[in-house]
C-alpha cells in the first residue's frame, strides 16, 4: 500500500506564532486537541483554520442530522482507505444511531443498502454516484432532496468535500493511527 511509511508530516518541533494560534483555535473549539488531519494542515496554519472552521460547522453546527454527517465521513473514509479517520468516527456513528449493519456494509464497500431508514439510502446513493461518476441523476437528487431538503444536499455534498480533502492530507502524509482504532480491513 503507498501509504504505510514513517509519518511524512509530524508535528514541528518548533511552533511559528501563526501556528500556535492555529493551534489554540483548535484545542478552545469543540475538537478541544490538536489531532490527525490538522497536524499536517499546521504546515500552512492560516489554511488549517480556516479548513477547521468549515469542519467545525459541518460537524457541530450543521442541521444535518449527526448518523447523516457520519455516514458521509464513513463513506469518505472508506473510499480513499483512510484508517485514522474511520477509526475517528466509527464510534462517532454509533453514538450518533447510525445501524451496525450500515457501517458494517461502508466498511465492506457494498455498493448501496437495500434496506434501512430512507435518509441513509438517499445520502448514501447522493455521495456514492457523486464520487463515481461526478454528478447525480435526477432521481437520486430528487431522492435525497425529498429524504433531507435542499439545505441537506448541499451540506452532504459539502461534508463529502471537507473530509476528502483531510482524508487526501492524511494518506500523503502517512498519518498515523492510534491505537485502539478500529481499521478498515
Amino acid at each position: 500500500m503507498l501509504s504505510e511509511g514513517p509519518d511524512r508530516l509530524p508535528l514541528p518541533a518548533a511552533l511559528t506564532p501563526c501556528q500556535q494560534f492555529a493551534v489554540e483555535m483548535i484545542e478552545t473549539g469543540p475538537r478541544g486537541a490538536l489531532i490527525g488531519p490538522f497536524v499536517p494542515l499546521l504546515r500552512s496554519p492560516e489554511l488549517m483554520t480556516r479548513l477547521q472552521l468549515v469542519g467545525e460547522y459541518l460537524r457541530f453546527n450543521s442541521g444535518l442530522a449527526a448518523h447523516l454527517t457520519e455516514l458521509v465521513v464513513l463513506l469518505v473514509a472508506r473510499r480513499w482507505d483512510q484508517d485514522f479517520e474511520w477509526g475517528h468516527h466509527v464510534p462517532l456513528a454509533r453514538a450518533a444511531g447510525l445501524g451496525e449493519q450500515t457501517i458494517d456494509a461502508v466498511r465492506d464497500r457494498a455498493d448501496v443498502i437495500t434496506s434501512g431508514p430512507a435518509d441513509v439510502g438517499a445520502v448514501w446513493r447522493l455521495v456514492g454516484e457523486l464520487c463515481e461518476s461526478h454528478a447525480v441523476t435526477d432521481a437520486t437528487f430528487e431522492a435525497a432532496v425529498e429524504a433531507i431538503g435542499d439545505v441537506g444536499v448541499v451540506e452532504v455534498v459539502a461534508t463529502a468535500g471537507y473530509y476528502t480533502t483531510l482524508a487526501m492530507t492524511m494518506n500523503v502524509a502517512r498519518t498515523p493511527v492510534p491505537d485502539g482504532y478500529e481499521c478498515l480491513p
